[in-house]
C-alpha cells in the first residue's frame, strides 16, 4: 500500500495507487532510456474526487526527478468552448519565452497556421481548415518533443478540454510510435459528448488499457485517517470516515482536515458528527461554508468561478466591482479555507468540484450579469472578441445590437485560427439576440459560410433563410446563391441547386452578376454525368462563350467551362488551349480565381488544369496543380481541396509517364480524402479511378483491384463526370483481372453513355481501344470499326497523344508488314507526345512486331524510367527470345 510521498506525511489520494504509479514508473523509465525511439500514453479515468489530479501530480514529480521536460494543462468546465485553450496552456509558456527567430524555427512551415492557434502569432487573412491546424500542431509538438527529450505532456480533466485540443491530442497520440514523449491524460468517463467524446475514445484506443481509478477500501481509509489524525484514531471512527465519504479520496481528505480544524477526537463517540461535517465539503454545505466567510468573499468566489481558470485577482475584482486590496483579502480568506490556491498563473480552485458547486450556486440573473461584466472586462483588457465570446454565449438575449456585433467579430477571429465550430456557436447565439432586421440576413449568410465545409445540410437552411430576407446587397445575394447551390450539389441535390441559380438569375439584369450565375449553372451541369441534353447544353455554352474576351472573372469562368466541354467532346485541341489561355491573365490565374479564392468553386480550376492536361499541355497543367498544392498547404487547407489537388497533380504525373510519382501523389490524395469522410465521396472515386489507371499502367493489377474493392469502385455508374472516365478505367480493370464478360459489358455501357452525351475524347475515355482489343478475335469487323471511328475522333482532336494511341491500337489489329508500319507511325507520334508511358508501350510493341532488338531495348529503358514494371518485364521476356 502506498503510504504517501517520499519523505513525508500522508498523501491521501495516492493510497492504493501502486499499480498506477508502477505503470507511470515503467513508462518514464522507457522514455528516459537512451535507446528510446518511441513514446507511450497513459489514460486514467474515474469519478470526481477519486484522485486523478493527485496521481498526475505525483507523475509530474516523478518525471521532474528524472530531469524530464514536463508540460501540464487542465480542462475547465466554464472554458470548454474556448478553442485551443488546453493546448495553449501546454505550449504557450514555453513558446512565448522564446525569441521570435527561435519561435519561428520551431513552427517552421506551420508558422502561419499553428502559430495563431497557439496564440503566439497574429492570424492571416485566410481561414485555415481545422484539419490543417491539427496537422500543424502535431508537427510542431513532434519537433518540440525531439528537441526537448525526454518530454512529458500531462492533461488533466480532459473531459472539459476544448474539442480542438482533443482533436490534436488524438492525432498526436497516434504518432507515438516514432516520438520520444509520454502523454498522461485523466478524465471523468461519460462527461464529454459529441466530437469531444469521439476524440477521447480515439485517445483511449491509442493508450495502454485505460486505468479506472477505484475508491479507497476501508483499510486504506483507516490508514489515511490514522496518518492524518494519529494512530489513536479508533476503528469505529475510521470505519465511519470510509462510510461517510464512500472511500472518495478528495472527500476523505477534506473531511479529515475539518476534523483537525474542529479538534474533534477521532473516537467512536465522535463518529456521529462526521456526516454533518462532510456535508460542508461539497454542494450546499460547501456553498454555506463560503457564505459564512462574508458577502464580499462570496461575490469574489462567484467572480472567480465565472472566469474559470488562471484567475487574475484584478480581473475578478473588476467584475464585482471591488477595490484591489479588498479582493486580495478575499482571495487570502478563500485560500485559508482551502477553496482556492495561488499558482504561477493566478488563482485556481483547489478542486473542480468546488468550482462547479460555486458556479451552480449563483442565482441565474447574477450569473448572467457576471458573464456580461466578464465579457466587457476581457474585451477592454485587449484580449479581443474571441476571448470574450465564452462569456457572451452565456448572456441572456436582450435585443442588443452591440452584442451581435461582438459575436460576429468573435466568429471572424475563430475562423481565422481554424475553429469553425466556435464561430458557429457565436453566430447561432447572435441569432437568438436577435439581430436587427438590417443585419439579420448577414448573420445567416456568415453562419452558412462558416458551416459550408462541415455541414451542407445546415448551410442550406441558413442560406435559404438569408435569401428569404431583405438586407443582402446584390453581390452578397449572388454569392449566397452560389454557395447555396454548392451545398445542394454536395448534398446530392443537383436539381434544387440549378433551380436556385435559375430563379436568382431571372431577377437580375444583364451584367457580371447574372453572367456569374450562368457560369455556375453551366459548371454544375457540366460535371453531372446524368444530364439529359448534353449536346444542346454544349451548343448553348459555345454560343455564350464565343464572343467573350475574358474581361472579368465571370467571362473567364465561362471560357474555362467552354474549354472543358470542348475537351470532353474531343473538339480541336488547339481551340481548347486557346480558350484556356484567354481565361488567364498574363499566363496566370486572375485575382479572384486563385486556388484559395472562395468566390468560385475550386471545380472550375480543376476543369482548367484538366483541359490543359488532355490537350497535351501537361507543362501548364503541372504548373497549375503544383501551385494548387502549395497554395492549399500554405493556407492551411488540408481537407477535400488539397486531396483533389494532389489527385490531379498525381494524374499529370501519370500522363507524363512518372508512374511512381503518380502513385505516391494519388495515395496521398486518398489518405487526405479518408480524413474528410470514409469512402463514397466524389473525391474518393476520382482519386481511386486515377490510382487504378496508374497501377494498371505499372502492371500491378492486383493492387488496382484492392483499391477498387476498398473504395467501392463498382456499379452503379457514377453520377459525376470523372477525369479519367471512371467507367473506362473500370472496364480495363475487369479485363486485366480476367473478368472478360464483365469487362466487355462495362465497356459497352460506357460506349452507350458517352456517345449519348457527345463525349468523344479518346484520351479522356479510351474505352474504344480496350473494347476493340477484347473483340479482335471473336468480332474483328466490329473491332476494326471501333478503331476506325476512334481514329477519326482522335484526328479531330489533333494531339500527338490522341493520334498516336489510335494508330497504335489500329496496329494491334493488323499483322505482318502492315502492323509494323502502323507501329512505326504510332511511335513517331508518341515520341513527340509528352506522355512517356504511352511512348514506351508503343516502342515495346513496335519492337515485338518488328523483332528489332534496338527498339525493344529503347522501350525497356523507357519502361524502367516510367516505373512500368509490367511493361519492362514484357520487354525483357521478348529480348530473351531474340
Amino acid at each position: 500500500m502506498t503510504q504517501g510521498r517520499p519523505g513525508g506525511g500522508a498523501w491521501a489520494p495516492l493510497w492504493e495507487r501502486d499499480a498506477e504509479l508502477a505503470a507511470a514508473e515503467h513508462a518514464l523509465s522507457a522514455l528516459c532510456s537512451e535507446m528510446t525511439t518511441e513514446g507511450s500514453l497513459l489514460v486514467f479515468s474515474g469519478e470526481a474526487g477519486i484522485g486523478k489530479t493527485a496521481l498526475l501530480s505525483e507523475v509530474r514529480c516523478m518525471a521532474l526527478a528524472r530531469r524530464a521536460k514536463v508540460l501540464v494543462a487542465r480542462g475547465g468546465e466554464t472554458v470548454s468552448t474556448v478553442p485551443f485553450n488546453v493546448v495553449r496552456q501546454l505550449l504557450q509558456p514555453v513558446l512565448v519565452s522564446l525569441s521570435p527567430e527561435v519561435s519561428r524555427e520551431y513552427l517552421g512551415d506551420w508558422h502561419d497556421i499553428a502559430g495563431p492557434a497557439l496564440g503566439i502569432t497574429e492570424p492571416g487573412s485566410g481561414r485555415p481548415e481545422p484539419q490543417a491546424v491539427c496537422d500543424g500542431l502535431v508537427d510542431v509538438v513532434s519537433r518540440f518533443a525531439r528537441v526537448h527529450w525526454p518530454l512529458v505532456l500531462i492533461v488533466d480533466d480532459a473531459h472539459w478540454a476544448d474539442q480542438e485540443t482533443l482533436r490534436w491530442l488524438a492525432a498526436f497520440a497516434e504518432r507515438l510510435a516514432d516520438l520520444p514523449v509520454l502523454i498522461v491524460v485523466a478524465h471523468r468517463p461519460g462527461e464529454a459528448g459529441g466530437d469531444s467524446a469521439r476524440h477521447l475514445t480515439r485517445i483511449g484506443e491509442a493508450a495502454r488499457p485505460t486505468t479506472v481509478l477505484r475508491a479507497l477500501t476501508p483499510d486504506a481509509a483507516a490508514g489515511l485517517t490514522r496518518a492524518t489524525l494519529g494512530e489513536h484514531a479508533d476503528a469505529p471512527f475510521c470505519r465511519e470516515v470510509w462510510a461517510v465519504t464512500g472511500g472518495n479520496p478528495y472527500e476523505s481528505v477534506e473531511l479529515l482536515a475539518k476534523v483537525q480544524d474542529s479538534e474533534m477526537e477521532p473516537v467512536e463517540s465522535s463518529a456521529a458528527e462526521l456526516r454533518a461535517l462532510n456535508r460542508s465539503a461539497r454542494g450546499r454545505g460547501l456553498v454555506a461554508r463560503i457564505q459564512e466567510l462574508g458577502t464580499d468573499v462570496t461575490q469574489f468566489a462567484w467572480s472567480a468561478a465565472i472566469l474559470g481558470s488562471e484567475i487574475s485577482v484584478e480581473l475578478a475584482a473588476s467584475l464585482i466591482p471591488m477595490p484591489l486590496d479588498d479582493a486580495e483579502r478575499c482571495a487570502d480568506r478563500l485560500c485559508t479555507a482551502r477553496i482556492v490556491s495561488r499558482g504561477d498563473q493566478g488563482l485556481e480552485f483547489v478542486h473542480p468540484l468546488i468550482a462547479s458547486a460555486v458556479y451552480a450556486s449563483m442565482p441565474t440573473a447574477t450569473r448572467t450579469a457576471f458573464h456580461g461584466r466578464a465579457a466587457w472586462a476581457v474585451t477592454h483588457s485587449g484580449r479581443g472578441a474571441a476571448a470574450a465570446s465564452m462569456h457572451l454565449l452565456e448572456v441572456h438575449p436582450d435585443d442588443d445590437p452591440e452584442l451581435v456585433g461582438q459575436l460576429r467579430a468573435a466568429a471572424t477571429e475563430h475562423l481565422a485560427v481554424g475553429a469553425p465550430d466556435a464561430a458557429r456557436r457565436c453566430l447561432e447565439r447572435a441569432l437568438r439576440e436577435p439581430p436587427r432586421p438590417e443585419v439579420h440576413a448577414h448573420v445567416l449568410y456568415e453562419l452558412g459560410c462558416a458551416t459550408l465545409l462541415t455541414s451542407p445540410v445546415t448551410t442550406i437552411g441558413h442560406l435559404r433563410e438569408a435569401l428569404s430576407m431583405t438586407g443582402l446587397g446584390q453581390d452578397l445575394r449572388v454569392d449566397a446563391v452560389c454557395r447555396l447551390s454548392q451545398a445542394l450539389v454536395h448534398n446530392d441535390q443537383l436539381g434544387e441547386g440549378l433551380r436556385a441559380i435559375t430563379e436568382e438569375a431571372a431577377k437580375l439584369p444583364d451584367g457580371p452578376a447574372q453572367l456569374r450565375l450562368k457560369a455556375v449553372h453551366y459548371m454544375w451541369e457540366g460535371i453531372h454525368a446524368g444530364e439529359e441534353d448534353s449536346p444542346g447544353r454544349s451548343r448553348r455554352l459555345a454560343a455564350l462563350a464565343g464572343p467573350l474576351t475574358g474581361r472579368d472573372n465571370a467571362e473567364r469562368a465561362l471560357l474555362i467551362l467552354r474549354a472543358f466541354d470542348a475537351m470532353t467532346r474531343g473538339e480541336n485541341a488547339e481551340e481548347v488551349v486557346e480558350l484556356c489561355d484567354r481565361a488567364l491573365v498574363n499566363g496566370r490565374l486572375a485575382p479572384g480565381l486563385g486556388w484559395t479564392d472562395t468566390e468560385w468553386g475550386f471545380e472550375l480550376r480543376l476543369m482548367l488544369g484538366g483541359s490543359y492536361a488532355f490537350a497535351d499541355r501537361l507543362d501548364r497543367a503541372e504548373s497549375l496543380f503544383t501551385e494548387a498544392v502549395r497554395a492549399y498547404e500554405a493556407a492551411g487547407w488540408s481537407g477535400g481541396h488539397l486531396a483533389r489537388a494532389h489527385a490531379f497533380l498525381g494524374y499529370v504525373h501519370r500522363r507524363r509517364g512518372r508512374l511512381r510519382d503518380a502513385e505516391k501523389s494519388l495515395r496521398e490524395s486518398l489518405r487526405l480524402a479518408d480524413r474528410v469522410g470514409q469512402g463514397g465521396l466524389p473525391m474518393h472515386w476520382e482519386a481511386a479511378s486515377m490510382l487504378i489507371d496508374t497501377l494498371l499502367a505499372r502492371g500491378h493489377a492486383e493492387q488496382a483491384s484492392a483499391v477498387a474493392d476498398h473504395y467501392g469502385f463498382a456499379p452503379p455508374s457514377a453520377s459525376t463526370i470523372y477525369v479519367p472516365d471512371a467507367m473506362s478505367v473500370r472496364g480495363r480493370l475487369l479485363l486485366a483481372l480476367g473478368h472478360r464478360e464483365d469487362g466487355l459489358n462495362e465497356l459497352e455501357a460506357t460506349a452507350k453513355a458517352l456517345t449519348a452525351r457527345g463525349q468523344y475524347n479518346t484520351v479522356l475515355a479510351p474505352w474504344a481501344y480496350d473494347l476493340a482489343r477484347a473483340l479482335a478475335d471473336e468480332d474483328p469487323r466490329r473491332a476494326a470499326d471501333l478503331v476506325a471511328d476512334a481514329r477519326v475522333q482522335a484526328e479531330r482532336f489533333g494531339t500527338d497523344t490522341a493520334i498516336g494511341e489510335a494508330v497504335r491500337c489500329a496496329a494491334a489489329l493488323e499483322t505482318g508488314a502492315r502492323a509494323v508500319a502502323l507501329y512505326a507511325k504510332a511511335v513517331t507520334y508518341l515520341e513527340a507526345s509528352p506522355c512517356a508511358y504511352e511512348h514506351a508501350v508503343a516502342r515495346v510493341e513496335y519492337g515485338v512486331a518488328s523483332g528489332a532488338v534496338e527498339e525493344l531495348e529503347r522501350g525497356l529503358a523507357l519502361a524502367r524510367a516510367c516505373g512500368a514494371d509490367g511493361l519492362a518485364a514484357r520487354a525483357e521476356r521478348e529480348l530473351g527470345r531474340l
